[in-house]
């Protein structure tokens, strides 16, 4: 969690305090409508530690996806280079089998 997060979050709760109280302040103010204010804050503080959560959940997921690709990619390029030597190994067998049908050919 970055520090920018936590000061987005700061930010969201004292809006929301400012905005509560502002627009209660065009209608009469009365003690009652601390509640209000009130809720709106622990709403808008349920919102953003929320918000922060899906973040820290994406994150460990984008983690585990980079280890898996890394994981396949070494896995790939082993096959690939046991492929090879595989390959080469039947590339040499059908040399030696073509020489030895050539030497008996112009024989």
């Amino acid at each position: 969690m970055d520090t920018r997060d936590i000061v987005f979050s700061l930010v969201m709760v004292v809006s929301s305090f400012v905005l509560t109280y502002e627009w209660l302040g065009r209608f009469k103010y009365s003690p009652a409508n601390s509640l209000i204010i009130l809720s709106a804050i622990v709403m808008v503080g349920a919102l953003a530690a929320m918000i922060l959560s899906v973040d820290i959940r994406l994150r460990r997921i984008e983690k585990r996806l980079d280890e898996k690709e890394r994981s396949l990619r070494i896995n790939v390029q082993s096959i690939e280079s046991s492929m090879d030597k595989k390959m080469n190994e039947v590339i040499t067998v059908v040399d030696e089998a073509m020489d030895t049908m050539n030497r008996r050919t112009y024989r």
